[in-house]
């Protein structure tokens, strides 16, 4: 069963927005590489269409702003991260 979490987190889709100098991106951010995983990083602050594909995407303006598999985890912290992976079985 372990094998087959981690086979799916190597393909899982992962994108993160960000902004510069958020503490709390920086946690998922550092979440993300100390559990080895692949992710596509945009920063909201430098490029102001990514500001407009996150609030589309999320409905908001908050930082980290996840899209995992489609699904979208706003304003989550590394502990909220850490639990809804572990809660989809991929942790």
């Amino acid at each position: 069963m372990k094998v087959l979490a981690i086979t799916h987190t190597l393909y899982m889709s992962i994108t993160i927005y960000v902004k510069t100098g958020c503490p709390w991106c920086k946690g998922a951010l550092d979440f993300l590489q100390k559990n080895g995983m692949e992710y596509t990083e945009k920063n909201v602050t430098d490029n102001p269409e990514y500001m407009k594909e996150m609030v589309e995407i999320s409905k908001q303006e908050k930082a980290p702003t996840l899209v995992i598999d489609g699904e979208v985890l706003a304003d989550y912290s590394a502990d909220e991260l850490d639990e809804y992976l572990k809660g989809k079985g991929l942790l």
